[in-house]
């Protein structure tokens, strides 16, 4: 299962109630942390998040909204005694971006890897994350180079306990067949492949961050068949269309209508502009085009379980 929350939903400057742009996901203990702006830290602690656990931080660009809790972030890391590599990743850019966060927040106890506009396999970076799961960054569309990210864990075929008996496979070798289903494997008329032990492929999780976008192909194509997108929503109403595209921003509807058009399962709209004194006021307009639109505040979560036994 996959546990995602939302630790700040707010654009441009913190409100009291409203940190600024930040989501967790966990997985078995660990987790990826999707932005940094200020209040993570904060917000980290209410919701119980160890930084320790954290294996990596995804930036999608390089505005002060979304990085300025990093310095204090892995300062207090320091302090807490981390002393497992930390990845940072981002889109172009992402050195010369960082080089004066690294300077102020002076740490020296573990080591920290920038891994710039990357696709990362989580079990490599700890082996508690599950095999196959990934963290892949996507183009957007923003007023300066910036990324979404696709966190995918796949699900391997069921393996069939009744035909792997009926053919004489050791119960000794079941669970190396769903590991390794290319290889052969004894049987009691000489050997079988192990993928003829498994049914139908099935799938997986898929979560999207969209980070700060105008709608765009990349991001539709990124979050097809997702079980969450959290999609920019800096401006509610049709009337501020026009800074929506000036700034590199999208409204309520058009995060839902991309949402429809991705045939995902559940959107949570957020980085509200704080002119959006009630985001609820406004979700009848995301939800008039995708029913399962919510609005994200600070503390939502969800956990994410597979679809079918």
């Amino acid at each position: 299962m996959i546990d995602c929350i939302l630790l700040g939903c707010g654009a441009t400057m913190p409100l009291p109630a409203r940190a600024l742009s930040a989501l967790v996901l966990r997985c078995r203990g660990r987790g990826i942390l999707f932005d940094c702006g200020e209040g993570t830290q904060t917000a980290l602690r209410r919701e119980k998040v160890s930084p320790l656990k954290l294996d990596v931080i995804a930036l999608t660009h390089y505005h002060g909204d979304h990085i300025f809790g990093l310095p204090g972030l892995l300062q207090t890391m320091s302090c807490l005694g981390r002393r497992e590599a930390l990845t940072v990743t981002g889109p172009p850019g992402l050195e010369s971006a960082l080089s004066p966060i690294l300077e102020l927040a002076a740490v020296e106890e573990f080591e920290i890897r920038l891994a710039e506009d990357s696709a990362l396999s989580l079990h490599d970076l700890h082996p508690a994350w599950p095999e196959g799961a990934a963290l892949t960054a996507f183009p957007t569309e923003h007023r300066v180079p910036s990324v979404g990210y696709v966190f995918s864990l796949p699900r391997p075929p069921k393996f069939m306990p009744e035909r792997a008996e009926a053919l004489g496979v050791a119960k000794s070798d079941w669970k190396t067949i769903i590991r390794e289903p290319d290889a052969l494997y004894p049987c009691a008329s000489g050997m079988v492949k192990g993928r003829e032990l498994l049914g139908e492929a099935r799938h997986g999780m898929k979560v999207v961050f969209s980070g700060d976008t105008r709608p765009c192909p990349s991001l539709r194509d990124a979050a097809r068949d997702a079980d969450l997108l959290v999609h920019d929503a800096t401006y509610a109403s049709h009337d501020d269309r026009e800074n929506a595209i000036l700034y590199g921003h999208s409204l309520f509807r058009e995060a839902a209508e991309l949402a429809a058009s991705a045939a995902a399962q559940r959107l949570w709209l957020t980085h509200f502009s704080q002119t959006i004194v009630s985001p609820k006021d406004a979700l009848p307009e995301a939800q008039a085009v995708f029913p399962a639109a919510e609005c994200g505040y600070d503390g939502k979560r969800v956990t994410l379980r597979y679809a079918e036994a």
